[in-house]
This record gives C-alpha cells, structure tokens and sequence, in this order.
C-alpha cells in the first residue's frame, strides 16, 4: 500500500503536464527497498515504468514493480512499457487501476502473466482513477472533462450590474484559479466575458506563462479578427492558436480566411444562435486532443453547458459579499419549479480559503431523472 501511495505522489507532480496521456507513477522495489523510481512527465516523454526500471539497472530482477496506471502493450510515441518489464526481469507487477484505452484494456496484464509475470490488480485503484479522472473520461467519451470555475457573491452574482467582477474572489482563490488553469488543456469564455473584462487568461503563479489554449463563444461572429487581435487573450495566445466557436451560418469560407490569416481557429456549430450544439462542440474539441476544458464565464455559459448535461466538475469560489438583485447571476433561467427537479451536485467537499469558501463537486443528475425505488 505505501509503495502505491509513493507512486501515485510520483505521478502527482506531472499533473497538468502530461495530456492526452494520463498521470502515470511507478516504483521498483526489492527487499523492502525502494531500488528505483519514476513518473510520466509529458507526452512523448518515457514512461514512468522506464524511469523506474533505468534505475533499478539489475536489481529490477525478481523485483516488484508497483505502478498506478497498467502498462502499456502497444507502439505509440514510445515503445511497449511491457516489454521492458518483461526484459528487466521484473517477477511482479502490482497496478492500481486498469488502463481503460482499447489499445490497452487488459492486453498489458495478459502479456504479463504469459511471461510469468504476477500481477496483481485494484490496490489503491479509486485513488487512481480519481486522479486520472480527466483522462478516463476522455478516453471512454472521445470529450474533453469539462470543468465550471465560478466566483461568486453570497448572493450568487459573478458581476455588477455593469459587468464588474475584479475582484469577487480573494487573492488565495484567485491562486487555486491559476493552478487549475495550469492544469487543463483549454479555458473557454462567452463574448459577454470578452468584452466586459478583456481577460488575459494567462497562468500568474511563480512566473507568468501563457496557460492553456484558449476558446470564446462567438455565435454570430460578430468580432473582427483584427478587433481581436489588438485584446489580451490574442496576445496571450501564441503558441497555440485562439479558438472562436460560432454558428454555422456565420461561418462563411471568407470569413473563415480572415481570421486565419491572424492564426484564428474558427469552429462552426449547428444549433441557433441562442442555443449553439453543446455535444458537437465537445464531439469537436475532443477530435483535437483536447481532454479537459475549463468554463470560466459568463452566465450564459454555465447555463448552457449545465443544461445540456456537459459539466463534469465545478470548483465555486464564494465570497462574503451581497451583490443585489440588479447584479448579474451566475445562472440563467433552468426551468426550475420544484426543489425535486433542482440539479445536484454530488461528492461535494469545502474548504476555507482565508475568508472565501471553495466548494468543489460533481454533476450529478436531477432528481427527478433518477430512478425511483421498485
């Protein structure tokens, strides 16, 4: 248990780092004695298992390797990690979780024991899957884990009635906003946010870094790519480029040529213009690699993507302020008339950050969409 625990640390430390592929720690012991360590630490990077096993050398013979994610079977960017198990020496293999990816799925544990190799599988595997939780979504979805960041008033308000929101949250909030940034492939906003804060949408921890790439709700495309050119998520948008979602019938060849010239990505969605196609969006996105996405605003975002069952997971910053009815709310009208058929999140945790309070939970469905007792 405590070498898993030691893995799963290992693999910790890359978080952010290694997508499309998953977190992944190992480490190799004999004898009570840890001879070897490692962890994935970016795509196309060796795996945790060459790490490990590179440097156990020969003590890996008749070694116990416990890793956090089953190894991979197959050529991809790197060689088979089996393989080198199997030619290290290595007499058992301890896995927390089981890789869901078809490529995978079992064939690494048989190619294992057909070489004689123990295995042993689900040691730590909830604490595993948890923290893969993005890449296991992705990889059994093909869309990337959606992730809703809200700061809000006591009363609900993400703004003032003008559009104001610097700042609702407080300094460490706005820390843990920038660590989940560092952590996700993409942020995307609504034009309402674009044009009320002209956010940067940059990563300020240490240093500041570009983040993620970025993505803007834009139905009518009603912005010129040289307007956006000359706002801060352009700037910041260098080495991957800015990404305008819109409705289809604004997404004509020429329009598409003028924002590519400014290294403008435009991805057209059916839908109309009030309501755009949230599965497609995501269908899309994930054809890109792209396995996480962060919602940061405004309103009308949440609602959408809440609405079409599309967030996985919200992280709400509240702090201790009133706002007013005039303020603007985080959500917009569900269409809900009872507490029975309120949407409900679930595994919820909290945590003070000085005087803000972080709730962090998942979607869970309405109550009314579950199934009644027999």
């Amino acid at each position: 248990m405590k070498y898993m625990k030691l893995a799963l640390e290992l693999a910790e430390k890359f978080r952010g780092k290694t997508s499309p592929n998953p977190m992944v720690g190992a480490v190799v012991v004999k004898i009570g004695e840890i001879v070897g360590s490692g962890a994935h630490q970016c795509a196309g990077a060796p795996h945790a298992e060459v790490f490990a096993l590179d440097e156990a050398g020969e003590k890996a013979k008749g070694a116990t390797l416990y890793v956090t994610l089953e190894p991979c079977c197959h050529h991809g960017k790197t060689p088979p990690c089996t393989d080198k198990i199997i030619n290290a020496g290595i007499s058992k293999v301890v896995i927390a979780a089981k890789d869901p990816n078809p490529l995978v799925a079992c064939k690494g544990i048989q190619q294992l024991r057909v070489a004689d190799i123990k295995v042993e599988t689900g040691i730590l595997e909830a604490d595993a899957k948890k923290q893969n939780e993005i890449f296991f979504h992705y990889i059994q979805t093909k869309k990337p884990f959606v992730i809703a960041k809200m700061a809000i008033s006591l009363d609900g308000k993400i703004a003032t009635s003008n559009g104001n929101a610097k700042w609702i949250s407080n300094a460490e909030s706005r820390i843990v906003t920038h660590e989940l940034r560092d952590q996700v492939d993409t942020i995307l906003i609504g034009k309402n946010t674009l044009i009320n804060d002209d956010p940067s949408l940059n990563v300020r921890l240490d240093s500041i870094k570009e983040g993620p790439q970025k993505i803007i709700i834009i139905p009518k495309l009603d912005i010129t790519a040289e307007k956006l050119s000359k706002m801060k998520i352009y700037k910041w948008s260098k080495s991957k480029p800015l990404i305008i979602i819109c409705h289809e019938s604004n997404a004509t060849n020429d329009i598409i040529a003028k924002f590519q010239n400014y290294n403008i990505h435009i991805i057209p969605i059916s839908g109309t213009l009030e309501n755009l196609n949230i599965d497609e969006i995501l269908t899309k996105l994930g054809q890109l690699e792209i396995t996480s996405l962060l919602l940061e605003g405004g309103g009308g975002v949440y609602t959408s993507f809440l609405k079409a069952g599309f967030i996985n997971k919200f992280h709400i910053f509240q702090a201790p302020i009133l706002i007013g009815n005039d303020g603007i709310p985080m959500l917009k009208n569900l269409s809900i008339n009872s507490i029975d058929s309120a949407y409900n999140l679930e595994n919820v945790t909290t945590e003070k950050l000085d005087n803000n309070l972080h709730v962090i939970g998942y979607f869970g469905k309405r109550k009314e969409d579950k199934c009644l007792p027999e």
